[in-house]
């Protein structure tokens, strides 16, 4: 219900924040448009601005507030960085749910449910992802924290367009 009283039934503020971003996206786009479609542009600023907020939280995360301490939630045990990863999904995946849905692939006619269900599911496959690479990196590896995440971030944000893209913003068939 939340997603179609978006979609139908927006307030004013909503809306006006929708065109707003579109607008600043439309002032700069002439500078990208020889290198890369519309769209691409789209999901690259947004994705991108939504991959930044992830970083500045798991940096947060990982530097002030879960710093070099385990949380232990009596049934499971969370390094800092992996409890860090975890602050990071909780809080960017509604923002990125949102701005694909609203602004790069607006015009996608699939399903909002169907949407909202596809994007979680790539969001699960792509933080178990996330998890692996970055135990690796550091519990492995020994490489420092936010390296590590930058690294695995770069790798995913690849896999996350095409399986957007193609799966869970699709056009359908009128």
């Amino acid at each position: 219900m939340f997603i179609i009283n978006l979609q139908k039934n927006s307030s004013n503020t909503f809306r006006k924040l929708q065109k707003i971003i579109f607008n600043i996206l439309h002032f700069f786009y002439p500078i990208f448009k020889k290198f890369m479609d519309k769209q691409t542009y789209y999901y690259l600023v947004c994705g991108g601005g939504n991959t930044v907020l992830g970083l500045i939280v798991y940096f947060i995360g990982d530097h002030f507030l879960f710093h070099k301490v385990d949380i232990d939630l009596g049934f499971i045990a969370f390094k800092s960085h992996i409890a860090s990863l975890i602050l990071s999904i909780i809080i960017t995946f509604p923002i990125g749910f949102l701005l694909n849905r609203y602004i790069v692939w607006h015009d996608s006619n699939l399903n909002p449910y169907k949407q909202l269900y596809r994007h979680f599911g790539f969001v699960m496959l792509f933080s178990l992802m996330n998890y692996v690479l970055l135990k690796m990196f550091v519990e492995y590896f020994n490489w420092w924290h936010f390296p590590s995440q930058f690294l695995t971030i770069s790798i995913i944000v690849v896999f996350s367009y095409f399986a957007q893209k193609y799966i869970s913003f699709r056009k359908t068939a009128e």
